[in-house]
Protein backbone atom coordinates (compact mmCIF):
# COMPACT_ATOMS: atom_id res chain seq x y z
CA UNK A 1 0.00 0.00 0.00
CA UNK A 2 0.99 3.40 -1.09
CA UNK A 3 1.73 6.02 1.97
CA UNK A 4 1.30 9.04 0.64
CA UNK A 5 1.14 12.73 2.37
CA UNK A 6 1.32 16.31 2.23
CA UNK A 7 2.65 18.62 5.06
CA UNK A 8 2.70 22.32 4.57
CA UNK A 9 4.95 24.36 6.72
CA UNK A 10 7.96 21.53 6.19
CA UNK A 11 11.21 23.77 6.01
CA UNK A 12 11.80 24.08 9.63
CA UNK A 13 10.81 23.00 13.23
CA UNK A 14 7.81 20.52 13.48
CA UNK A 15 6.98 20.52 9.62
CA UNK A 16 10.79 19.17 9.32
CA UNK A 17 10.42 16.91 11.90
CA UNK A 18 7.25 15.03 10.69
CA UNK A 19 9.02 15.15 7.21
CA UNK A 20 11.82 12.84 9.19
CA UNK A 21 9.49 10.45 11.09
CA UNK A 22 7.43 9.53 8.03
CA UNK A 23 10.40 9.24 6.01
CA UNK A 24 11.49 6.99 8.36
CA UNK A 25 8.13 4.93 8.56
CA UNK A 26 8.34 4.48 4.55
CA UNK A 27 6.38 7.04 3.58
CA UNK A 28 6.71 9.32 0.94
CA UNK A 29 5.66 13.10 1.26
CA UNK A 30 4.64 16.30 -0.46
CA UNK A 31 6.56 19.01 1.48
CA UNK A 32 5.22 22.42 1.45
CA UNK A 33 7.81 24.96 1.47
CA UNK A 34 7.88 28.78 0.30
CA UNK A 35 11.51 29.08 -1.25
CA UNK A 36 13.31 27.25 -3.32
CA UNK A 37 16.44 26.66 -1.14
CA UNK A 38 14.19 24.69 1.49
CA UNK A 39 12.91 22.46 -1.49
CA UNK A 40 16.39 21.62 -2.31
CA UNK A 41 17.44 21.30 1.57
CA UNK A 42 14.84 18.50 1.97
CA UNK A 43 15.65 16.76 -1.62
CA UNK A 44 19.70 16.63 -0.06
CA UNK A 45 18.74 15.43 2.87
CA UNK A 46 15.48 12.70 2.66
CA UNK A 47 15.98 12.31 -1.58
CA UNK A 48 13.10 11.13 -3.67
CA UNK A 49 10.63 9.95 -0.58
CA UNK A 50 10.34 13.77 -0.56
CA UNK A 51 7.95 15.79 -3.59
CA UNK A 52 8.57 19.22 -2.55
CA UNK A 53 5.91 21.43 -3.44
CA UNK A 54 6.25 25.54 -3.72
CA UNK A 55 3.26 27.49 -1.83
CA UNK A 56 1.99 30.14 0.47
CA UNK A 57 -0.57 28.62 2.40
CA UNK A 58 -2.30 32.06 1.49
CA UNK A 59 -1.91 31.88 -2.38
CA UNK A 60 -5.14 30.37 -3.31
CA UNK A 61 -3.96 29.94 -6.76
CA UNK A 62 -0.30 28.53 -5.57
CA UNK A 63 -1.76 26.10 -3.00
CA UNK A 64 -4.66 24.51 -6.16
CA UNK A 65 -1.89 24.74 -8.15
CA UNK A 66 0.65 22.13 -5.78
CA UNK A 67 -2.84 19.95 -5.47
CA UNK A 68 -3.06 18.95 -9.08
CA UNK A 69 1.07 18.18 -9.21
CA UNK A 70 0.41 16.09 -6.36
CA UNK A 71 -2.78 14.58 -7.70
CA UNK A 72 -0.80 13.75 -10.93
CA UNK A 73 2.47 12.52 -8.89
CA UNK A 74 -0.22 10.02 -7.13
CA UNK A 75 -1.25 8.62 -10.43
CA UNK A 76 -5.44 7.72 -9.57
CA UNK A 77 -4.28 6.74 -5.85
CA UNK A 78 -5.69 8.98 -2.86
CA UNK A 79 -3.73 11.03 -0.42
CA UNK A 80 -3.59 9.19 2.89
CA UNK A 81 -2.68 12.13 5.10
CA UNK A 82 -2.82 16.27 5.05
CA UNK A 83 -0.93 17.69 7.93
CA UNK A 84 -1.90 21.31 8.41
CA UNK A 85 0.93 22.80 9.90
CA UNK A 86 2.34 25.94 8.62
CA UNK A 87 1.94 28.51 11.05
CA UNK A 88 3.05 31.90 12.86
CA UNK A 89 2.75 33.80 15.72
CA UNK A 90 3.73 37.94 16.04
CA UNK A 91 2.17 38.88 19.69
CA UNK A 92 1.99 41.88 21.20
CA UNK A 93 -0.91 43.90 23.50
CA UNK A 94 -4.34 43.75 21.68
CA UNK A 95 -4.97 47.24 22.93
CA UNK A 96 -2.36 48.62 20.58
CA UNK A 97 -1.44 45.76 18.26
CA UNK A 98 -2.10 46.74 14.46
CA UNK A 99 -4.85 44.95 12.86
CA UNK A 100 -2.82 44.03 10.01
CA UNK A 101 -0.87 41.84 12.06
CA UNK A 102 -3.72 40.08 13.13
CA UNK A 103 -5.28 39.24 10.20
CA UNK A 104 -1.97 38.18 9.30
CA UNK A 105 -2.37 35.90 11.87
CA UNK A 106 -5.89 34.29 11.17
CA UNK A 107 -5.13 34.27 7.31
CA UNK A 108 -2.13 32.05 7.96
CA UNK A 109 -2.70 30.05 10.91
CA UNK A 110 -6.67 29.44 10.24
CA UNK A 111 -7.47 30.61 6.87
CA UNK A 112 -4.47 28.57 5.20
CA UNK A 113 -5.14 25.61 6.80
CA UNK A 114 -8.88 26.20 5.07
CA UNK A 115 -7.85 26.77 1.64
CA UNK A 116 -5.63 23.56 1.97
CA UNK A 117 -7.99 21.54 2.97
CA UNK A 118 -10.12 22.60 0.38
CA UNK A 119 -7.21 21.87 -2.61
CA UNK A 120 -6.49 18.27 -1.18
CA UNK A 121 -10.42 17.41 -0.05
CA UNK A 122 -10.66 15.64 -3.12
CA UNK A 123 -7.54 13.86 -3.20
CA UNK A 124 -7.94 12.45 0.43
CA UNK A 125 -11.27 10.58 -1.12
CA UNK A 126 -13.80 12.91 -1.97
CA UNK A 127 -13.19 12.44 -5.87
CA UNK A 128 -14.34 8.41 -5.92
CA UNK A 129 -12.51 8.79 -9.46
CA UNK A 130 -9.65 7.34 -7.46
CA UNK A 131 -8.53 3.85 -5.74
CA UNK A 132 -7.81 3.82 -2.34
CA UNK A 133 -9.21 4.57 1.04
CA UNK A 134 -10.03 7.46 2.86
CA UNK A 135 -6.97 9.91 4.37
CA UNK A 136 -6.80 11.73 7.18
CA UNK A 137 -6.45 15.26 8.41
CA UNK A 138 -4.23 16.32 11.02
CA UNK A 139 -4.23 20.02 11.85
CA UNK A 140 -1.07 21.37 14.01
CA UNK A 141 -3.18 23.34 16.44
CA UNK A 142 -1.26 24.76 19.91
CA UNK A 143 -2.31 24.56 23.95
CA UNK A 144 -3.51 28.37 22.59
CA UNK A 145 -6.23 26.91 21.03
CA UNK A 146 -7.65 26.14 24.34
CA UNK A 147 -6.21 28.29 26.78
CA UNK A 148 -5.04 31.92 26.06
CA UNK A 149 -2.31 34.01 26.99
CA UNK A 150 -1.81 37.52 26.99
CA UNK A 151 0.22 39.19 24.41
CA UNK A 152 -0.27 36.02 22.30
CA UNK A 153 -4.16 37.09 21.34
CA UNK A 154 -3.35 36.62 17.90
CA UNK A 155 -2.21 33.35 17.91
CA UNK A 156 -4.59 32.25 20.40
CA UNK A 157 -7.52 33.59 18.40
CA UNK A 158 -6.54 31.79 15.01
CA UNK A 159 -5.49 28.92 16.92
CA UNK A 160 -9.23 29.08 18.47
CA UNK A 161 -10.93 29.18 14.81
CA UNK A 162 -8.36 26.20 13.58
CA UNK A 163 -9.74 24.02 16.40
CA UNK A 164 -13.54 25.59 15.26
CA UNK A 165 -12.50 24.58 12.01
CA UNK A 166 -11.41 21.20 12.80
CA UNK A 167 -14.22 20.03 14.80
CA UNK A 168 -16.91 21.21 11.71
CA UNK A 169 -14.96 20.09 9.45
CA UNK A 170 -14.28 16.04 10.65
CA UNK A 171 -18.12 16.14 11.53
CA UNK A 172 -19.10 17.27 8.01
CA UNK A 173 -16.43 14.55 6.35
CA UNK A 174 -17.35 11.65 7.96
CA UNK A 175 -19.80 11.28 4.70
CA UNK A 176 -16.32 10.36 3.08
CA UNK A 177 -15.20 8.53 5.79
CA UNK A 178 -12.04 11.22 5.82
CA UNK A 179 -10.97 11.77 9.44
CA UNK A 180 -9.78 15.44 11.18
CA UNK A 181 -7.37 15.04 14.08
CA UNK A 182 -6.32 17.88 15.68
CA UNK A 183 -2.77 17.99 17.87
CA UNK A 184 -2.01 20.73 20.71
CA UNK A 185 1.57 21.47 21.76
CA UNK A 186 2.89 22.55 24.01
CA UNK A 187 6.36 23.86 24.21
CA UNK A 188 8.43 22.69 21.53
CA UNK A 189 12.10 22.92 21.21
CA UNK A 190 12.37 24.65 17.53
CA UNK A 191 14.00 27.57 16.14
CA UNK A 192 10.76 29.49 16.47
CA UNK A 193 12.41 30.64 20.13
CA UNK A 194 15.14 32.44 18.69
CA UNK A 195 13.01 34.52 16.06
CA UNK A 196 10.72 34.59 19.20
CA UNK A 197 13.61 36.63 20.92
CA UNK A 198 14.59 38.41 17.97
CA UNK A 199 11.37 40.17 17.53
CA UNK A 200 11.61 43.48 17.90
CA UNK A 201 8.16 45.03 20.55
CA UNK A 202 10.06 48.91 20.05
CA UNK A 203 6.60 49.91 19.46
CA UNK A 204 4.85 49.11 22.50
CA UNK A 205 8.24 49.64 24.63
CA UNK A 206 6.57 53.65 25.58
CA UNK A 207 2.99 52.04 26.69
CA UNK A 208 2.05 50.77 29.80
CA UNK A 209 2.40 47.63 28.65
CA UNK A 210 6.08 47.89 28.22
CA UNK A 211 7.65 46.10 31.38
CA UNK A 212 5.41 43.70 31.48
CA UNK A 213 5.47 43.03 28.16
CA UNK A 214 9.28 42.68 28.76
CA UNK A 215 9.43 40.28 31.57
CA UNK A 216 6.76 38.00 29.53
CA UNK A 217 8.86 37.43 26.55
CA UNK A 218 11.62 36.57 28.52
CA UNK A 219 9.62 34.10 30.29
CA UNK A 220 7.76 32.97 27.34
CA UNK A 221 11.31 32.34 25.79
CA UNK A 222 12.81 30.77 28.62
CA UNK A 223 9.72 28.07 28.93
CA UNK A 224 9.78 26.87 25.06
CA UNK A 225 13.69 26.28 25.08
CA UNK A 226 12.92 23.95 28.17
CA UNK A 227 9.95 22.46 25.92
CA UNK A 228 9.76 18.85 24.65
CA UNK A 229 11.93 17.66 21.35
CA UNK A 230 10.05 18.52 18.36
CA UNK A 231 10.36 14.51 17.43
CA UNK A 232 7.89 13.92 19.62
CA UNK A 233 5.61 15.47 17.37
CA UNK A 234 7.04 13.96 14.33
CA UNK A 235 5.99 10.78 16.00
CA UNK A 236 2.46 12.31 17.21
CA UNK A 237 1.49 13.13 13.69
CA UNK A 238 3.17 9.60 12.57
CA UNK A 239 0.57 8.34 15.19
CA UNK A 240 -2.41 10.03 14.39
CA UNK A 241 -2.30 9.35 10.93
CA UNK A 242 -2.19 5.77 11.55
CA UNK A 243 -3.70 4.53 14.52
CA UNK A 244 -6.89 2.10 13.94
CA UNK A 245 -8.66 4.31 16.68
CA UNK A 246 -7.01 7.91 16.60
CA UNK A 247 -8.16 10.39 19.15
CA UNK A 248 -10.03 13.39 17.62
CA UNK A 249 -7.01 15.62 19.48
CA UNK A 250 -3.68 14.95 21.21
CA UNK A 251 -2.00 17.57 23.79
CA UNK A 252 1.82 17.33 23.69
CA UNK A 253 3.29 18.74 26.29
CA UNK A 254 5.68 18.82 29.53
CA UNK A 255 3.94 18.90 33.23
CA UNK A 256 -0.09 18.28 31.84
CA UNK A 257 -1.17 18.68 35.18
CA UNK A 258 0.26 22.10 35.24
CA UNK A 259 0.21 23.50 31.64
CA UNK A 260 -2.94 21.99 30.72
CA UNK A 261 -5.35 19.85 33.37
CA UNK A 262 -5.47 22.50 35.90
CA UNK A 263 -5.79 25.73 33.54
CA UNK A 264 -9.00 24.32 32.04
CA UNK A 265 -10.39 23.19 35.59
CA UNK A 266 -9.73 26.36 37.79
CA UNK A 267 -12.70 29.05 36.89
CA UNK A 268 -11.70 31.88 34.36
CA UNK A 269 -11.51 34.34 36.78
CA UNK A 270 -9.20 32.39 39.03
CA UNK A 271 -6.95 31.64 36.06
CA UNK A 272 -6.73 35.08 35.34
CA UNK A 273 -5.54 36.09 38.87
CA UNK A 274 -2.97 33.63 38.61
CA UNK A 275 -1.27 34.72 35.25
CA UNK A 276 -2.44 38.76 36.30
CA UNK A 277 0.10 38.07 39.57
CA UNK A 278 2.60 35.37 37.22
CA UNK A 279 2.90 38.85 35.05
CA UNK A 280 2.43 42.03 37.13
CA UNK A 281 -0.58 42.50 35.40
CA UNK A 282 -2.62 43.21 38.92
CA UNK A 283 -4.77 46.46 38.28
CA UNK A 284 -3.27 49.86 38.71
CA UNK A 285 -4.07 52.07 41.84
Amino acid sequence: MSLDAVITGASTGIGRSAVKVLVGHGWRVFAGVRKVADAESLRQEFGEAVEPLLFDVTDIAAVHRAADETRVKLGGRTLKGLVNNAGLAIGGPLAHQPIDQIRRAFEVNALGAVTVSQAFIPLLGADSSLTGGPGRIVNISSVAGRIAAPFLGDYAMSKHALEAFSDSLRRELMFYGIDVIVIGPGSIVTPIWDKAEATDDSAYADTDYGPVLKRFKAAFVKRGRQGLPVERLGETIHLALTAAKPRARYVVLRNRLVNWTLPLLLPKRVLDRVIARALGLTRRV
